[in-house]
């Protein structure tokens, strides 16, 4: 661990020898990357120098002691000594925490894809309520948002909603939303009172810039037609919607949102380069699409990450086996909705060190 904690060391001393040359140049990929590194290496550098001054004290108060023969001096040199050991296991631990690979989305916008799944028009209702949900989470962080798509349904729910969060945490905190939310309540469709189990799905998507993805104008294909409404109102009498197809993949992305074909052709993009991104990171082979149906799965009530009971005032989820009893709080995105994206964190965490 040491030998690589040295490379890292030697690394940031090149890379902070060389910042201002790269500010300079006027190259802002170049900048973000090297800002981001530097971002990377400072703490974990900063950790293993303290570690080193800990560990050379530790030392000599360990030479000290074994010389010292007064009992009093020797008391006081024992108890710093113990002091400095734990603080050195500290700091080992928190270097080992460090040296866990980076997300390689932290600092990404994120692309939200909420789509009703089985349960009709309650499950495009509570497509809407997730949709909520996550817009209270981002005006509780700061996060600034972007709705890109949208086909809301007719009674005031989406059959599907894709949006963009912009915030330094934001992939942190979403990336582990991706899968179906399961709820059982009494819609507002049931005229007996009876409780339903209805789900929405979500994907989560890193948002890919340019220089992370190309796309090659020639696969693709790009039709336009005119935007409707719910109902297949008219919603404007040009043909501003755009569908675009990646040949290669099969993606198909549509916008219709804007009244400009130019601008709903932007949004479809940053909706297929992500896509792209997010197939390319986890390595997936031959049919890419599986990247958003393994998140999504089969959008069944069987299949869920999440469930939330309203007559139980509950929210649990399974994957960790976490249940909170506010559920209103949640829905509304607030700090107990922070309280499981923090133990999913956490599980993942400790995870990754165990496999460390």
């Amino acid at each position: 661990m040491f030998e690589q904690l040295a490379d890292l060391e030697t690394e940031l001393e090149k890379l902070e020898s060389r910042l201002p040359e790269i500010y300079a140049s006027g190259d802002q990929a170049a900048a973000r990357a090297a800002g981001r590194r530097h971002a990377e290496l400072k703490p974990i550098v900063d950790a293993y120098r303290s570690s080193r001054a800990t560990a050379s004290a530790v030392d000599e108060a360990k030479e000290l002691l074994s010389a010292e023969q007064d009992a009093e001096m020797r008391e006081y040199l024992r108890v710093e000594l113990e002091e400095q050991e734990q603080e050195l296991g500290d700091l080992e631990a928190r270097l080992r925490e460090l040296l866990v690979p980076r997300d390689p989305n932290d600092g990404k916008n994120v692309i939200l894809e909420i789509r009703g799944a089985e349960g009709g028009e309650e499950a495009n209702l509570w497509a809407g309520d997730i949709f909520h949900m996550y817009e209270g989470l981002a005006k509780r962080h700061g996060w600034k948002t972007e709705v890109l798509t949208s086909q809301p349904s007719d009674m005031g729910g989406f059959r599907d909603v894709t949006l963009v969060f912009k915030g330094d945490d934001a992939w942190a905190r979403l990336k582990h939303e991706a899968g179906p939310h399961r709820v059982q309540r009494v819609p507002v469709t049931e005229s007996q009172g009876r409780i339903h189990t209805s789900a929405a799905t979500v994907a989560v998507l890193p948002e890919a810039e340019e220089v992370d993805v190309e796309v090659d104008p020639n696969d693709l294909e790009i039709d336009v037609y005119r935007s409707s409404g719910p109902g297949g109102q008219s919603v404007n009498t040009t043909d501003s919607a755009v569908r675009i197809t990646h040949v290669p993949t099969g993606f198909v992305v549509t916008c219709q949102d804007e009244k400009s074909q130019l601008q709903n052709k932007e949004k479809a993009l940053r909706i297929l380069r992500s896509r792209l991104l997010q197939v390319e990171r986890e390595r997936q082979d031959s049919e890419l699409s599986s990247a958003r149906r393994d998140q999504v799965k089969s959008g069944g009530r069987s299949d869920k990450i999440r469930t939330y009971n309203f007559k139980e005032n509950r929210v649990t989820d399974h994957r960790i086996g976490l249940t909170v009893h506010a559920l209103e709080q949640v829905l509304a995105g607030g700090e107990p909705l922070d309280e499981i994206g923090d133990a999913l964190a956490a599980a993942e965490r400790a995870e990754q060190l165990g496999d460390a």
